[in-house]
């Protein structure tokens, strides 16, 4: 679960991390106040949304200006202006893909004087199961590009969970930074403080680009992004509630209602698997042939018929889904209810595409009948291989 940089920024701030005043606000009509209330002389004007890339992206609406989703003010009727050009519009960054997010929300902050930038982050690391930060010297900048052009000054290391944060960590830093004296104890202090917050709210990801020296020689959390692990959101409470759910596919937020796993990518043919390996292999297969898929979805080893259904409608209503194949292998789910299932959706929902569907396991006559019974224009399949090839024959046919 994602939540948006003054979000992360009030979250850190709990932990005594040092990050700019700042004001959010829904309306345009609200700038001015927020100007007013955090004196300038320099304000920034943060456009809010889940993606990167804000201050180098673009907004799709002539009226927005071009000058990036994150603006420097020098005067309180910039900030009016900048708000009213940016709030409702859609801003285009290399992470949102062409079809960009629309600003619901801004973020007015102080101002600051850099001196120096910097790259900091703490991930899990699924290798070592610890926590992991990385530095760099490089902040502001992109870390792939980074990593790919001059890895050498990409510096990371792991944290020991049975010791937490250590003394040795903080001086890392700062080596790797090139920080001493005060700098380097405001490195230490720092490192501890964010890992304190990480651990204690279940972060997936934590990044401050950048992270700056300001030139009366404070260290500062210019920008911060932070990321959840989804599946501890049921003991962070407080955390769930920053969910903004108009930054997320709706799709997506329909298949949790219902303990679906699913996730939405930019093919063409739309997948119902049962198991997230078979999904994998399922949607891998498809490439092979020649398309793409329009969805990773795992309905479960024990989905009900109603959850079938359920998966069904969220297919369909991708507008994108030029196909569907259902591939199911039925160990502890069983064919018969996977069949039900399809047809009480196909029956509510209609069909509009070619529809494949492969069953393999428990009860697989019996779920081969009832579709054959059904009269739906079903193309039967006899294994994956098979069902791949038929529905990207029935998809190109059909374009």
């Amino acid at each position: 679960m994602n939540i948006h940089e003054y979000q992360a920024k009030a979250v850190l701030k709990e932990f005594g991390v040092p990050v700019s005043r700042g004001i959010a606000i829904l309306n345009a009509a609200d700038a001015e106040a927020a100007a007013k209330e955090l004196g300038g002389p320099l304000w920034v004007v943060k456009s809010q949304i889940h993606a990167g890339g804000r201050g180098k992206g673009k907004f799709k609406e002539a009226a927005a200006g071009d000058k990036g989703g994150v603006r420097l003010a020098k005067s309180i009727d910039e900030v009016k202006l900048f708000a009213k050009q940016m709030l409702g519009n859609t801003l285009v960054t290399i992470q949102t893909g062409p079809a960009g997010k629309q600003v619901n929300r801004l973020y007015i902050e102080d101002g600051s004087d850099i001196e120096k930038e910097f790259y900091l982050s703490a991930l899990v690391d699924r290798v070592t199961s610890r926590v992991s930060f990385v530095v760099s010297t490089e902040g502001g900048m992109d870390i792939e590009t980074v990593a790919h052009d001059t890895p050498e000054l990409i510096h990371s290391f792991s944290v020991d969970p049975a010791t937490g944060i250590m003394p040795h960590h903080g001086r890392t830093v700062a080596k790797a930074l090139g920080l001493t004296g005060d700098l380097a104890k405001q490195a230490n202090k720092l490192i501890g403080q964010l890992y304190t917050a990480f651990v204690a709210k279940d972060m997936e990801m934590l990044e401050i680009n950048p992270l700056i020296i300001t030139k009366t020689g404070e260290l500062k959390c210019l920008d911060a992004k932070v990321s959840f692990d989804g599946n501890a959101m049921y003991r962070q409470p407080d955390m769930l509630a920053l969910r903004d759910e108009t930054e997320e596919d709706a799709k997506e937020i329909e298949a949790s209602k219902h303990d679906l796993n699913y996730i939405t990518l930019d093919g063409t043919i739309g997948c119902m698997v049962n198991g997230a390996g078979l999904a994998m292999a399922t949607m891998d297969i498809i490439k092979l042939y020649g398309e793409a898929p329009a969805n990773f979805l795992d309905v479960g080893g024990g989905a009900t018929k109603e959850k079938v259904t359920s998966a069904f409608k969220i297919i369909t209503a991708d507008e994108n889904v030029k196909g569907i194949l259902v591939n199911i292998f039925g160990g502890i789910m069983r064919c018969d209810v996977i069949a039900e299932g399809v047809i009480a959706a196909v029956k509510e929902v209609g069909l509009t595409v070619p529809l494949v569907v492969r069953l393999e396991g428990t009860n697989v006559e019996l779920g081969k009948k009832i579709i054959l019974e059904s009269g739906l224009n079903v193309i039967p399949a006899d294994d994956l291989d098979d069902a791949a090839q038929k529905i990207v024959k029935a998809v190109k046919e059909a374009a």
